[in-house]
């Protein structure tokens, strides 16, 4: 949100997430829907390694919120779009967009920084053509496709 003469003006639910990052040491790092947004199916997220990143954008119909730091690139995803799929290495699944351990990253409060924010209200990538265009860069065959086994 911007303000007269273009300040930035943070909300209040923006405001009460900074406090409580504060006095919650401990709370696990969570890519935030970003200010606007709503996430009605919950939202989790798919990292890849960064220099996959641009090669995944151009193969997607549609491209919902994505957050990038040195190590990866982040798309929020509905909540359970790992149902009945194993997402291809070098992917990693996030449920409840929560980041693993690690070093912190750039950004505030150690997160990765929004680098696309698509028009709307819902910041979801569809879960499907992520999936096909991570498949198909890593060499992988979707698990519909794979023979099965008795």
């Amino acid at each position: 949100m911007t303000g007269a003469g273009g300040t930035r003006v943070l909300s209040l639910d923006s405001l009460v997430r900074l406090q409580r990052g504060r006095t919650a040491p401990d709370a696990p790092r969570r890519l935030p829907v970003p200010d606007g947004m709503t996430a009605p199916m919950g939202c989790d997220a798919v990292a890849v390694p960064a220099r996959l990143g641009p090669l995944v954008l151009p193969r997607l119909p549609r491209v919902g919120c994505v957050y990038a730091d040195e190590a990866h690139w982040w798309w929020l995803v509905p909540s359970d779009s790992d149902y009945a799929l194993d997402w291809p290495a070098p992917a990693h699944y996030a449920a409840g967009a929560i980041l693993p351990d690690g070093p912190a990253a750039t950004g505030d409060a150690g997160l990765p920084g929004l680098i696309h924010r698509p028009d709307g209200t819902l910041p979801y990538t569809p879960p499907i053509p992520l999936y096909l265009a991570l498949c198909r860069l890593t060499g992988t065959t979707p698990d519909w496709s794979r023979p099965v086994t008795a």
